[in-house]
């Protein structure tokens, strides 16, 4: 568990928990354009993820969650899911500390690279994911991964794969 924070309350860094899944629910619908999952989903997130997951608490509100995994194909890649920052949370750079927490777990010790999808107007998720790669020293790539018209029928912006990736820097 790591507690950091300025000079207001210290933010909480810690693994996710079962009794994390509805609160998650909740802290996605409060984080548009994030796409909602079924509270089923969220507390999969927060159970079987939980290696590859983070929750951050402040005042003992959930102000932040990243989702992830690691692909069975891919052992030497975390896959982010979901970044979700509430705006009690914003500010702090909250959201690239929890992804170093991420990175710097035992069950991501064999993990060089980082992925994720991105929608193109997304500035703010290409801007964390610009900067953390900065961070660690590595390159960054990315392609078209999810099409709007092929994958999502036209109702969903086209998703972008980010590969972050090796490592050269220490957390």
């Amino acid at each position: 568990m790591t507690t950091e924070g300025s000079n207001t309350t210290a933010i909480t860094l810690r693994k996710p928990v079962k009794d994390d899944g509805f609160r998650l629910h909740q802290l996605v619908a409060e984080c548009p354009p994030l796409d909602p999952n079924s509270i089923y989903c969220n507390l999969l997130q927060c159970s079987h993820f939980a290696e590859t997951g983070v929750a951050a608490e402040k005042d003992g509100d959930l102000v932040g969650f990243i989702s992830g995994y690691i692909p069975p194909q891919q052992p030497d890649t975390v896959f982010v899911w979901q970044v979700a920052v509430h705006e009690k949370g914003r500010g702090e750079g909250l959201a690239k500390r929890m992804l170093k927490a991420i990175v710097g777990r035992d069950a991501c010790k064999g993990v060089t690279h980082m992925e994720t999808t991105i929608t193109e107007d997304n500035e703010a998720s290409w801007a964390l994911f610009r900067s953390f790669a900065r961070d660690m020293g590595a390159e960054l790539t990315y392609h078209e991964h999810f099409e709007k018209g092929t994958h999502f029928g036209g109702e969903h912006d086209s998703e972008f794969l980010l590969r972050i990736g090796p490592f050269t820097k220490p957390v």
